[in-house]
Parts: C-alpha cells; structure tokens; sequence
C-alpha cells in the first residue's frame, strides 16, 4: 500500500447550492449592524478629499497645475549682459537668474522695471508691453 494508491471510502459532500441565492444568509455578507450594513450607504472616494485638499485658482477647472513663470526685470537684464547679445531662456539660466523647475526650462516673462540703454535682441520670451516700448527705444529688438 502505497500513499498515491489509497482512495476515499466517502465522496466529499458539498452543499448543492439553490437558485436563491444560497451561501449568503443572514446578513447577505454585510458583516452586522452599524453604517456599512444599512441600505444605500456608500463610502467616500478617496480620490475626492486629495483633489478638495489642492489649492485652487480662478479660471478653468485645475488652475492650480499651471506652470509658474519666471519674471525677469530690465534692470537685472541692464546689469547681466552686454550690448549686441540675445537674451532667451537658455541665457537666463546660464546667466543663474532663472532656475529650472524640475528640470524644465520655464516659461520666462520680461517686466519693465528699470531702464535699459543696451542694444540687446530678445527671443523665445514674453515682454510686456512697456519692456518691449523700452528695448526698442534703445535699439534693441523683440522677436
């Protein structure tokens, strides 16, 4: 007699299960009593108190996850470069005064706080309306 030849004397008895719905007597599987137990109960989604928790803006749906940008004066401008070179983003940063965001070079805006008297060519940002009445007054160019 060996243990791979020996045989059961009974069948294994199962339960036969009933078209109502067996196996889930009592409380249907709803553990007892409190809350989680009641009729129309339902929990709430975690995903909902993150998003309510984040801080919003005014404007179109999630404001909050626009990128930040970098403002830069005429004036640090004025001090950083010389006549004739081009300012950009790429500039900037080689310059240290933008930083990158997490490794992403950011969107850069130029103010014009200050005066400039340098002939300097600007690209790939944006100007505002007074920075750019300013460098054109001093033989600069925006592109």
């Amino acid at each position: 007699m060996q243990m791979n030849t020996l045989k059961r004397n009974t069948k294994r008895m199962t339960s036969r299960q009933r078209g109502r719905g067996g196996k889930r007597g009592k409380t249907s599987g709803r553990g007892t009593k409190g809350m989680l137990a009641r009729a129309g109960y339902k929990r709430r989604p975690e995903m909902r108190d993150i998003i309510k928790r984040l801080p919003k803006l005014r404007g179109y749906a999630f404001n909050s996850f626009q990128k930040k940008v970098s403002v830069i004066s005429l004036e640090l401008i004025e001090k950083h470069f010389k006549a004739g070179s081009v300012v950009s983003p790429a500039t900037l940063i080689k310059e240290g005064l933008v930083e990158k965001i997490s490794g992403v070079v950011p969107p850069v805006k130029i103010l014009s706080d200050g005066e400039i008297s340098k002939k300097i060519s600007v690209s790939g940002c944006a100007v505002s309306k007074g920075a750019k009445a300013k460098i054109e007054k001093a033989g600069g160019t925006v592109l």
